[in-house]
């Protein structure tokens, strides 16, 4: 197959078009790893301030590889997906280690750090180090689907294989960096998703096989995704009115939001009665005093339902694996995972 020469009219459009973004601006292979991290399954625009924080507080590889890991967490709330920070951290780690606090100028060392895969490997090597490695997302299999009108299923592996192999054919080897950013920002902003390109604003258009067969909407081809199991919680918010502070109870070190820290979280949808004989099972004495607004999250394999009460607890000392937190340390020091985001306003109120 004669592939477009696609490289010229994309890398002109980039030069033209770039978003000026932070990590562009001031790009050294550190910040250019701690953006990619930040950038997966996270918008750019939700990001941005996030990278800001994190390099303002932690701007070397040192700096992140010391951090507390609750500092760490606490930097990150909102963001989700925390094993990446966590990846993050080890691979930080390893660097200061093994590499004597410089990332490797190596895609095969790059591919060994923790969190670190063949997406974030290239980008790395290729934007910070001019080596001429592939750095395919879901934008650049989204984009060349369709300049190569191919019908098959992006999420196979064969086929991602074969698509990447035709990014790095016409890969410009002087340029590796600026043509794989150039095709991640034209998906990004043209070649869009969700059967919604903008065809007329493409510097590709005469050379996208699927707009020639006005097929384009209708590419990439992707297998419907696995049903997510649904969970039913009960929350409970558990104040100490007389000293404005909540109870908060540490996840398990492993799994779903390891180690991060949450409202006291019973399994099942329970009622009021219910949820006091739980509390006091924990040793807290506590009454209902007001029914939670029902609450839906959704992770990438899993939805929970939840509901539950705010309620008034006598002082006492806080259970196992648990602690009483005030305003000042929900906010600064404690991590809250996006997932109970629904009752921040009630904490607001009562803390």
């Amino acid at each position: 197959m004669t592939l477009p020469d696609i490289a010229p009219p994309l890398l002109r459009w980039y030069e033209q078009n770039k978003r000026t973004l932070p990590f562009r601006t001031v790009s050294t292979p550190y910040r250019v790893w701690v953006s990619e991290i930040m950038l997966q399954q996270t918008r750019v625009s939700a990001a941005l301030p996030y990278f800001e924080r994190f390099m303002a507080e932690l701007p070397t590889v040192a700096d992140l590889a010391a951090c507390d890991p609750e500092r760490l967490h606490k930097l990150w709330e909102g963001l989700g997906y925390y094993s990446r920070v966590r990846n993050l951290q080890k691979a930080a780690q390893i660097v200061m280690e093994q590499h004597g606090g410089a990332l490797p100028a190596d895609y095969d060392a790059l591919l060994k750090l923790p969190g670190v895969g063949t997406y974030t490997a290239g980008a790395i090597a290729s934007i910070s180090f001019g080596l001429p490695v592939p750095a395919v997302d879901g934008n650049v299999l989204r984009v060349f689907a369709r300049i190569l009108n191919d019908g098959r299923d992006v999420t196979r592996p064969d086929v991602k294989k074969d698509l990447t192999a035709c990014v790095m054919e016409l890969q410009p080897p002087e340029r590796p960096g600026d043509y794989n950013q150039a095709l991640m920002e034209l998906g990004a902003l043209v070649c869009l998703p969700g059967g919604a390109p903008l065809c007329s604003e493409c510097p590709l258009r005469g050379l996208c096989a699927a707009r020639a067969l006005g097929v384009q909407e209708t590419l990439p081809v992707k297998a419907p995704p696995a049903a997510k199991r649904t969970q039913h919680w009960t929350v409970a918010l558990v104040l100490d009115m007389e000293n404005r502070r909540v109870l908060l109870q540490q996840r398990p070190q492993k799994g779903l939001l390891a180690g991060l820290w949450q409202p006291v979280l019973l399994e099942g949808a329970r009622s009021a009665m219910q949820t006091e004989q739980a509390l006091a099972a924990l040793g807290v004495t506590a009454r209902a005093v007001e029914p939670l607004t029902p609450a839906r999250h959704v992770f990438s394999h899993l939805v929970w339902e939840m509901d539950g009460f705010a309620c008034a607890a006598q002082s006492c000392a806080p259970p196992p694996g648990c602690v009483w937190a005030g305003r000042a340390e929900v906010d600064g020091v404690y991590t809250l995972p996006g997932a109970f985001k629904a009752y921040r306003p009630v904490l607001k109120k009562y803390l």
